[in-house]
C-alpha cells in the first residue's frame, strides 16, 4: 500500500468505520467465509480496517490475526471486543500452513500490479491445505489513485481467477455487485471465495 493510500486511511479511519459497519454486521460473504472455516480455526483478516469483520469473527469461536497498514485503523479494530489488530504491510504475510482461513475483503486492491502474484503465493503458502480464501476487488482496468489519492489496481473476473488459479488456489463461488466506497464513486466488484 502507497504511504498516500495509508495516509487517506488514517485521515477518514472513522469515516469509513461509519460507512461500513452496518454493512460488514450483515455480509453475507462474511457468513459463508466463516462457515466454511473449522469450529476454532485460526484466520487471518488482511487490511482488517476498523474490525468490525474480524470482531464477527471472534463471536463465531475463531482466533482472528487482525492486521492493517492504517495506524488508525488498528486502533479502532483493537478497540472491538475480542480483537486483537497489529500494524502490517502485506509483504509482512510469512509463514507456512498457519490459517484455517484468509479473509483479503478489499484490500489487496491497493497493491500494484506486479506485486499482486507475490502476495497470492505467500497468502497461500499461509493458508493450511483446503483452507478457506475469500478476496474481495473492484473490476475494471489499469491502476492509479481514486478521486482520494488512494491507489488501486482494477482487473476483469478472468484475470482474478487466472492469477487465483496460478498461486494454486480454487475458485468456489463468486458474487457480483455495484456499490460506492469512500469516494462516493459507484464501482463494480466481485467477490471470490476459493480454497487453498
Amino acid at each position: 500500500m502507497t504511504d498516500e493510500t495509508i495516509r487517506v486511511y488514517d485521515q477518514k479511519a472513522a469515516e469509513y468505520a461509519a460507512m461500513t459497519d452496518d454493512y460488514n454486521a450483515e455480509d453475507p460473504h462474511l457468513s459463508d467465509f466463516i462457515a466454511a472455516v473449522p469450529k476454532g480455526g485460526h484466520v487471518l483478516d488482511l487490511g482488517c480496517g476498523p474490525g468490525m469483520s474480524a470482531a464477527l469473527m471472534a463471536q463465531n469461536g475463531l482466533s482472528v490475526d487482525a492486521v492493517d497498514g492504517s495506524a488508525e485503523m488498528v486502533e479502532l479494530a483493537d478497540q472491538r471486543l475480542g480483537v486483537t489488530a497489529r500494524r502490517a504491510s502485506f509483504d509482512d504475510i510469512s509463514g507456512e500452513a498457519l490459517y484455517d482461513g484468509v479473509w483479503a475483503n478489499f484490500s489487496l486492491l491497493h497493491a500494484p500490479r506486479a506485486d499482486f502474484p507475490r502476495h497470492l503465493s505467500a497468502l497461500h503458502r499461509a493458508l493450511k491445505p483446503g483452507g478457506a480464501f475469500f478476496l474481495g476487488m473492484k473490476l475494471g482496468k489499469g491502476e492509479g489513485p481514486d478521486q482520494l489519492g488512494r491507489f488501486y489496481t482494477y482487473y476483469s473476473e478472468d484475470e482474478l481467477t487466472e492469477l487465483l488459479a496460478a498461486a494454486g488456489f480454487t475458485v468456489t463461488g463468486r458474487r457480483h455487485g455495484n456499490a460506492p466506497g469512500l469516494d462516493g464513486t459507484p464501482s463494480d466488484w466481485v467477490a471470490l471465495a476459493a480454497h487453498a
